[in-house]
């Protein structure tokens, strides 16, 4: 399995309400630290992280050198939501909800089950979406979180 890394925080986490950008933001941290595992490196913007960006609605070029200029997560945020989009209550909820279902019963399941497969968990049937995945592979119980589907 991965690893557990000092100062990146769950998929669960919410800034400003919206799961995953808090997370996004500590990649960056710790990337512009020398602290994140090479394995995250290729991810960078991609994946989970391109899905934030366009849903806030700005370039990580940008997102990084405003990371980098220090500041609280809210501060950071509320730069995306001037610069980029500002998304309603509803579209937050929304995006929450696609976000933390994401490999459940989607085009995305595949992907879970091989890489459930390839850390030999494909025996973990309480392991439903990509955000559990993530839990489970950077050793955090993901029985803990928010799951009524």
């Amino acid at each position: 399995m991965g690893m557990n890394v000092p100062g990146l925080r769950s998929c669960y986490d919410k800034v400003g309400g919206i799961y995953y950008v808090g997370r996004m933001f500590d990649k960056i941290r710790l990337h512009a630290a020398g602290k994140l595992p090479e394995d995250y490196h290729a991810n960078l913007g991609k994946g989970f992280d391109a899905r934030a960006l366009t849903f806030l609605d700005v370039d990580y070029p940008s997102l990084v050198e405003r990371v980098k200029e220090g500041g609280t997560d809210s501060e950071i945020l509320e730069w995306c939501l001037v610069r980029g989009t500002h998304p309603s209550d509803p579209e937050i909820e929304i995006w929450n909800e696609f976000m933390r279902k994401r490999g459940w019963n989607d085009d995305g399941t595949e992907t879970l089950r091989r890489r459930l497969k390839e850390i030999g968990a494909e025996e973990r049937t309480d392991i439903l979406t990509s955000f559990d995945f993530i839990e489970l592979d950077e050793g955090r119980d993901p029985r803990e979180n928010p799951r009524d589907f």
